[in-house]
């Protein structure tokens, strides 16, 4: 199922007191219309994430 644009997660980063909000949504759909300049890794990284387009 893909991820809403809109969608956001809330994590909590090592040394923070206080949670970071990251645009899941715009962060799946920038990087997907721009998969053309992925390096082999990264694409690699998220096939194995099981992301479908990878």
């Amino acid at each position: 199922r893909p991820v809403p644009r809109g969608h956001t997660e809330q994590i909590t980063v090592d040394g923070e007191t206080e949670p970071v909000t990251v645009k899941l949504g715009v962060w799946i759909s920038n990087t997907r219309a721009r998969r053309d300049r992925l390096d082999a890794d990264q694409f690699a990284a998220l096939a194995e994430l099981g992301v479908e387009w990878a």
